[in-house]
This record gives C-alpha cells, sequence and structure tokens, in this order.
C-alpha cells in the first residue's frame, strides 16, 4: 500500500486513501505493524522549543504521540500505548544549523524494531537512532495524525506529513523527474527508461556506464516539491521537471567572469521563483529517478548539464546504507563519491547568473 495518508500543513488539506477509510469502518482496532511517519518542518527562527506534532488519545488502553525540537538542538519523540512508552532523543547539535528538518520514524514490530532518523534536506547529514518497537500503534491513531482536529495538534512550522506502511528510505534521494532526456551512447533516452549497464554521456562528452537507477515515490510537498526548469535558460532545450533539490552543472564565459570559475552548480529551487523556472503543479505524490555513476559526476541532459546521485563514502556506513534506497545491493560493489568542490550558488547569484546569460 505503500503511502496511505498526507497532510499539507500550508492548505491543511488532508488525505486518507479509501481504502483506509473502508478498514476503520470493518476493524475499528486495525493496527500497521509496519510503517513510517515522514515529516518536514521549518525550525523556529527565535530558537523557541516546538512541539511539532502531538496526539492523545484517552480509553481504556490510551495511546499518546508527540515529537518535539528543543532550543539546544534535540529532536525528541515519545510514543506511548497503555503502560508502554517509547522515549528518545536525537541530538543534532547547536552547529548543525538549518532552516528545515526532515524526520521519519518507522518501525516493524515483528522484529521489535523502531528507528528515528533526523536528515536536513539540503545536505547529507543524516543522524539515524534506533529503538525497541514492541507494540503496533492503531490504523486509526496514525490517520488522525493526518486531520490535526480534536485529537491532533500540529506546529505552524510543519510543512507536510505522510504515512506510509513501509520502511521508507532515507539518505541520498533521486532528484529527476521520469520523462527527463539524458544523453546516451544510443541518442537520447527518457530517465525512467535508464537500466544498470547503460552507457551515458557526461558533462565533458565521456561515456560512463550505470552502476544501479534508483526510484522513489515520495509526497510533492516541502522538499519534494517539483520545480519546473524552461528552456533555453541554462542551455535547455525543452523543459524539465526535477525535485527543488537536483543541481545543474553550468559553466560559460558568464560564469567564469561572475563567479571565477569555470563550473558552478546551481539547486533548481533557486530558480523556483523567476523565469528560470517554476513550481510545478503535482498529484500527491511524485516519482524520482537517479543514475549511480562510477564517480560523481554530471549527465547531459541535451545543451544542459545534470548533476547524479552522490553518495559519498556511504559503503562505509553500515547503518546509513541499510536505511538507504541502496539498501538491497552489496556494500562491495558501491563506488567512493569525491566532491568535485564546484560552488553551489545561493539564490541571488543564480538569479543574477540567468539575466546575465540571456541579456
Amino acid at each position: 500500500m505503500s503511502w496511505f495518508a498526507l497532510l499539507d500543513c500550508d492548505t491543511q488539506t488532508p488525505w486518507v486513501q479509501d481504502a483506509i477509510e473502508d478498514i476503520l469502518e470493518r476493524r475499528p482496532r486495525a493496527c500497521v505493524p509496519r510503517g513510517s511517519i515522514l515529516l518536514e518542518t521549518g525550525l523556529s527562527p527565535d530558537a523557541r522549543p516546538q512541539t511539532l506534532i502531538s496526539y492523545k488519545r484517552d480509553g481504556s488502553t490510551p495511546s499518546s504521540f508527540s515529537l518535539m525540537s528543543t532550543p539546544h538542538g534535540s529532536v525528541v519523540l515519545v510514543i506511548a500505548q497503555g503502560d508502554v512508552v517509547v522515549h528518545e532523543v536525537v541530538e543534532r547539535g547547536r552547529e548543525a544549523r538549518t532552516d528545515t528538518l526532515q524526520v521519519t520514524i518507522s518501525w516493524d514490530v515483528r522484529n521489535q524494531a523502531g528507528r528515528i532518523v533526523v536528515a536536513r534536506p539540503e545536505s547529507e547529514h543524516v543522524l539515524i537512532r534506533h529503538f525497541t518497537m514492541t507494540h503496533a500503534p492503531l490504523l486509526s491513531d496514525l490517520a488522525a495524525l493526518a486531520r490535526p482536529q480534536g485529537l491532533t495538534e500540529i506546529d505552524p512550522d510543519v510543512i507536510f506529513v505522510a504515512l506510509s506502511t513501509e520502511i521508507e528510505a532515507v539518505g541520498p534521494m533521486p532528484t529527476l523527474s521520469p520523462s527527463v532526456p539524458i544523453e546516451t551512447a544510443q541518442g537520447v533516452r527518457l530517465a525512467a527508461s535508464l537500466r544498470q549497464g547503460d552507457v551515458v554521456r557526461s558533462a565533458n562528452g565521456k561515456l560512463i556506464p550505470v552502476l544501479h537507477t534508483v526510484k522513489r515515490e515520495v509526497p510533492s510537498l516541502g522538499s519534494f516539491r517539483p520545480v519546473r526548469l524552461r528552456a533555453p535558460y541554462f542551455g535547455l532545450t525543452q523543459d524539465i521537471v526535477v525535485s527543488r533539490h537536483q543541481r545543474l552543472l553550468v559553466s560559460g564565459p558568464e560564469v567564469e567572469y561572475l563567479f571565477g570559475r569555470e563550473d558552478v552548480l546551481i539547486p533548481a529551487s533557486t530558480l523556483a521563483s523567476g523565469y528560470a523556472g517554476h513550481f510545478e503543479p503535482a498529484p500527491r505524490f511524485v516519482t524520482y529517478h537517479q543514475l549511480l555513476l562510477p564517480h560523481h559526476d554530471a549527465v547531459r541532459t541535451p545543451e544542459a548539464a545534470l548533476e547524479s546521485l552522490y553518495i559519498g563514502r556511504m559503503r562505509r556506513d553500515k547503518t546509513l546504507l541499510e536505511e538507504s534506497i541502496l539498501r538491497h545491493l552489496p556494500r562491495a560493489l558501491l563506488p567512493e563519491h569525491h566532491r568535485a568542490g564546484y560552488q553551489v550558488l545561493r539564490s541571488f547569484e543564480a538569479i543574477t547568473l540567468a539575466e546575465a546569460r540571456a541579456a
């Protein structure tokens, strides 16, 4: 089933899959033995404590759930089911400053396993803490988290809450929509059609084998919100849709003049409010694809270049690897990536470059 409930906190629009309503009608005490809660939030600029989301139900078997962010950088999870209480603290630290946090809480009661992951969507910074989870939450309690009324309270800075019946992957995420064209040895192919062993063309024109392809369905909100990059800006010959964290590799005389470098990287999010791009209307969930290459290269879409999946030295981090979209691959077959040291442009710098190239 995967994603079964979603709350867009900006519009206060809840959605719960029809099948869930049918299950709750027939089995009000139905449980979810395996699943995930994904929450993305902005952090308080004045460093106040935030109760990001809380839920409390009284009765013969009371249940409560709360997720808090503290001023000193901790994320605190408390789950109570009757007399059984889970209390976990993830220390982010003051040095891990960020405007946005993504928190994933997952459980698999058959294996008595629980997990909380705190990530910064704009970086590779991921903190993982495992705990024991012996009681499956009620489906009705989980569905209530996507309906912020009565028993559920949500902080105004929360961006979205999503619920899944799967252990959702964390770490590096795919960022290309299925229809993004990629140059290969056999001509232009769509990102969704590429497979392990295909050969793609890198930004410098070399042909490179694809080690693996990955894809993931995610809510089309927050850090996953799709951006339409418009042709002919930055060499694009057609519009493409990517995740807001996809980055373009851009070169040319304007780049050298403005930044003193041969190449720079531009996050799609920095172009989403101008004439070079805009946020793309999308259904509740979108599927993104990406390519894992032997080295951290950019791949060519006609007349432009897009950054491929960067995994750093994840093969050495067994804990993160087991929670990632690459968890089914042998560690020995994964590459180690090194950043090329490109300057990543901020929003005003990307706009300045777009204007210079359009002039």
